[in-house]
């Protein structure tokens, strides 16, 4: 990986981080109060300062993700760093725990104070940022969580789209394995929070976290953007990836607290109607995929989303308000919401959620891409490129090169005969000589030598002579 992308990395880590603090103040229903004391709280948790919080905000009304990036590593190293720098973020650290309202300016000041350091030497900011990747504010944050976990109830959401729900859930064997050997299914599913509509759900024959991504894509496109989404701490719901990709579209993601069952109680209730599909189509015998989704999308449609659900009733029974005897059901809870969907583009939406990765074009053109060989261009050997795919369908990859306009590439197919004529830039085409230089300057040298040999035998004569 080459620098640039190397910074590019850092900057897209560096705004995640940025986003993942000031998602839960971005939510519409947080009045001003609430906002200033949960500011607080972050900021005291995570070893940062309100202010800093404050610009975090600010960047991204501006420039949503993009904005939270900061500027290139190499303009944030002018400073060295003292010898003893390790020594000062101990010292840092135990001075916070022992009074955890101390400021980083505090600490520093302390630390002068006590000639462990020269004044002027040590950076708020530089302090700061260490003091978080040392995890004193992953321990902090531990703390509000426990401290949460006595006092969880339970919540419903006003609106459609403010919260989604994801959860993963193990479906029927099907005999898909090789010489019809049975594979384990997983089933994916985004629920919509308020009325318990399902915006997406889908069986895949792995649990990777890539279905999980193929699951929320595949929501956003039917249904559009979301406020922020709800999620146990698997693997798959914690992955970089997943977590980059709703950041980039401004979703933010929050995480049920752990051994905390109430708090998933939406999900785990459809998954006792996954059960009762699973039964019956143990009944039908299938043995395809394809046929398990088809059945699974029916009895979605014709059947959960047009039954009463119990949990809807009992939300607005709770509020005070007259429930028709027929109940409400899903379909009809999620369309007669009056907050409007709001659509993305299919573009932004389609390059949030693409995976990307470095390769190095060989001498034949080509890059290796899970077992495949894919055709670039002849420039570009020698030369790490970027390429970029959607992980449901890695079978073309879009490959980028700065100076250069991104092209699409697919699996190198082998043909019977080779390529006489292939496409080479007019910078490495051969081209026809009227003469050969090297020959020419060869003789043009003989030449020369001869006439030197020439006049030194004449001078010879003339001192004989002479």
């Amino acid at each position: 990986m080459n620098t640039t992308d190397t910074a590019q990395k850092w900057q897209d880590d560096e705004a995640l981080k940025r986003f993942t603090l000031i998602s839960p103040l971005l939510s519409e229903g947080l009045d001003d109060a609430g906002r200033i004391s949960m500011r607080k709280q972050i900021a005291e948790s995570n070893g940062i300062s309100v202010r800093s919080l404050y610009r975090y905000e600010k960047a991204y009304r501006e420039g949503q993700f993009t904005g939270l990036k900061p500027a290139s590593r190499e303009k944030r190293r002018s400073q060295k760093l003292p010898d003893n720098f390790d020594e000062l973020v101990s010292e840092a650290i135990q001075l916070r725990r022992e009074v955890p309202e101390r400021s980083i300016e505090q600490i520093i000041m302390i630390l002068e104070l006590e000639n462990r350091v020269a004044p002027g030497v040590l950076k708020r900011s530089t302090l700061e940022r260490h003091v978080y990747k040392a995890g004193f504010g992953k321990k902090q944050m531990r703390m509000y969580a426990d401290a949460r976990n006595s006092s969880s109830k339970r919540f419903c959401k006003p609106h459609r789209m403010m919260l989604l729900q994801g959860d993963i859930k193990y479906g029927p064997k099907l005999p898909i394995g090789k010489n019809g050997a049975p594979v384990q299914t997983y089933l994916s599913s985004a629920l919509d929070d308020h009325s318990r509509f399902v915006l997406a759900s889908r069986f895949y024959d792995s649990q990777e976290e890539t279905i999980v991504e193929d699951t929320f894509h595949t929501a956003i496109k039917l249904y559009g953007k979301f406020d922020a989404c709800y999620f146990d701490n698997g693997t798959q719901y914690i992955a970089k990836q997943l977590r980059l990709s709703l950041g980039r579209l401004g979703i933010r993601i929050a995480h049920a607290p752990v051994r905390s069952g109430k708090s998933k109680g939406k999900v785990e209730r459809f998954h006792q109607t996954v059960d009762a599909f699973i039964r019956e189509s143990r009944l039908k015998n299938v043995k395809t995929l394809e046929e398990l989704n088809r059945l699974w999308e029916i009895y979605l449609d014709e059947y959960y989303h047009k039954r009463a659900h119990s949990g809807i009733a009992e939300y607005y029974k709770s509020l005070g308000c007259e429930v028709p005897d027929t109940g409400i059901t899903p379909l009809q809870e999620f369309n007669r919401d009056s907050r409007p969907l709001t659509y993305i583009d299919v573009a932004v939406v389609a390059e949030a959620f693409l995976h990307h990765e470095t390769r190095k074009v060989d001498k034949g053109a080509c890059i290796s891409f899970r077992g495949n060989r894919y055709e670039t261009k002849p420039s570009l050997i020698g030369c790490e490129v970027e390429i970029s795919y959607d992980p449901m369908n890695p079978e073309s990859i879009t490959v980028h090169y700065r100076g250069m306009e991104p092209f699409t590439s697919s699996p190198l197919k082998i043909g019977q005969y080779c390529d006489s004529k292939p496409s080479l830039p007019a910078s490495m085409l051969p081209q026809e000589a009227e003469t050969s230089r090297m020959l020419d300057a060869l003789e043009h040298r003989h030449s020369e030598a001869k006439e030197r040999m020439a006049d030194a035998i004449s001078f010879a004569s003339y001192r004989k002579e002479g």
